[in-house]
């Protein structure tokens, strides 16, 4: 399969106003499949004994997970994105090269992404998860749901309040670059060239092992474990480079409607159609202020140009966000038997989304008066949350159920155009 996958940013001061950290991504999947977002509270695990299923592997479990919020494929377990109550953020992407990538069944990148986010109160804390995770059960196994299979190595952005981190990996093999200031993206391809900050203990020499170094020149990891010619990287069409542009124009600006706006853009292929499809979209604001919430934005439906970014603020008894959660099912451990039979996963959210796009794709004036009414509904979600950082006041029974009500919000301007 042609190697496609996503687009995963971060903005840290001073490329962004009011001190803040602007977290992006764009989930880039197959067309058919169903992004659910979902809520799991904070949880302590008294049996020590406790074992973790994840996708397809149980692991050991760990005395306690904080509560996160992830939008990921209904079928499996991890994420493809997602945050936690302590402001982590972390994104994946699938990346490929010189190493075989493993058809074992392990630990999906995308669980990874949800395993940093249970278990670590910072960006560098998930950073370590994951790598220790990545050495005791290694990744690997399908990472769609059916017939085809579609495997890869990952590549992770991690951030907080205060930091970033990027994480590449290749089978076990992984570098990690620190970004403190300025821009950062990752795409499908490895990226971590010289600026290495951590890595495994054995990388450089297993890469001269295998002649992809000679041990004399400055290592480069993307050069060593790709086929990438680095000093190309910056200046080729990919999307890499094209997401590197659209975040350098706005330097110095960026807001979370900026990131809102990168993840739109079509002609750079940030936003992508066609068999892979970009299925879901998240934007994170990360203050620096610790007194202020970090909020977070799903879509939870596919192209992030006709959907619309509702707000999440992590609060005490938070709603079950029933809309954007997808059906169960008992018909046996699917994933585990290679079933072939996908079943609808379709949560009401994605549901109404798809009714009104069917009947206004071929209505360019009901097209238009819906995409006003979403956008309209989505400027005020964020003046509001403006508003929030601004005067520093939480309503924490109106946020309890902030991300559901726009939701059922959202669901009406679809019903209300499906049915007029």
């Amino acid at each position: 399969m042609e190697p496609f996958s996503c687009d995963t940013f971060v903005a840290l001061p001073p490329a962004t106003v009011a001190n803040r950290i602007i977290f992006g991504k764009n989930s880039d999947r197959l067309c058919d499949e169903v992004q659910e977002v979902v809520y799991f509270p904070a949880a302590v695990h008294d049996n020590l004994g406790e074992h973790l299923k994840c996708t397809y592997i149980e692991i050991d479990q760990v005395p306690e997970t904080y509560a996160v919020v992830l939008s990921r494929p209904a079928w499996l377990w991890g994420a493809e994105m997602g945050a936690n109550e302590h402001g982590v953020c972390i994104g994946n992407e699938a990346v490929w090269g010189r190493e075989e990538v493993s058809d074992e069944e392990a630990l999906l990148g995308m669980d990874l992404v949800r395993l940093g986010l249970e278990r670590a109160d910072t960006a560098e804390k998930a950073l370590n998860v994951i790598v220790d995770l990545l050495e005791k059960y290694g990744q690997g196994g399908n990472c769609t749901e059916g017939r085809m299979a579609f495997s890869y190595h990952n590549s992770f952005l991690i951030a907080d309040r205060n930091e970033a981190w990027i994480l590449e990996t290749a089978g076990k093999y992984w570098a990690a670059e620190k970004v403190q200031e300025g821009v950062r993206n990752i795409s499908n391809q490895l990226s971590i060239t010289t600026k290495i900050d951590r890595e495994h203990p054995d990388m450089r020499t297993y890469a001269k092992q295998k002649g992809w170094w000679d041990g004399k020149n400055e290592f480069d990891f993307a050069a060593a474990y790709s086929y990438l010619d680095t000093a190309k990287m910056m200046t080729s069409s990919g999307r890499y480079y094209e997401g590197y542009k659209l975040l350098n124009k706005h330097k110095g600006n960026i807001t979370f409607e900026t990131m809102t706006e990168i993840l739109r853009d079509k002609p750079s292929g940030i936003n992508m159609e066609g068999e892979f499809l970009t299925t879901a979209s998240m934007v994170s604001i990360l203050p620096q202020d610790s007194s202020l919430p970090c909020i977070h934005f799903f879509t939870g439906t596919p192209d992030p140009e006709r959907s619309v970014f509702k707000p999440f603020i992590f609060v005490p008894h938070i709603s079950q966000l029933l809309d954007t959660s997808s059906p169960t099912f008992e018909l046996g451990d699917l994933v585990k038997k290679k079933s072939h039979f996908k079943p609808d996963r379709r949560h009401p959210l994605y549901q109404k989304h798809q009714q009104a796009l069917e009947v206004v794709n071929n209505n360019e004036g009901k097209a238009k008066i819906m995409l006003d009414y979403m956008r309209k509904l989505e400027k005020e979600q964020f003046r509001q949350m403006e508003s929030i950082l601004q005067n520093k006041h939480l309503d924490v029974d109106k946020i309890v159920n902030l991300f559901p009500q726009c939701t059922k919000d959202e669901i009406q301007i679809y019903q209300s155009n499906v049915s007029s």
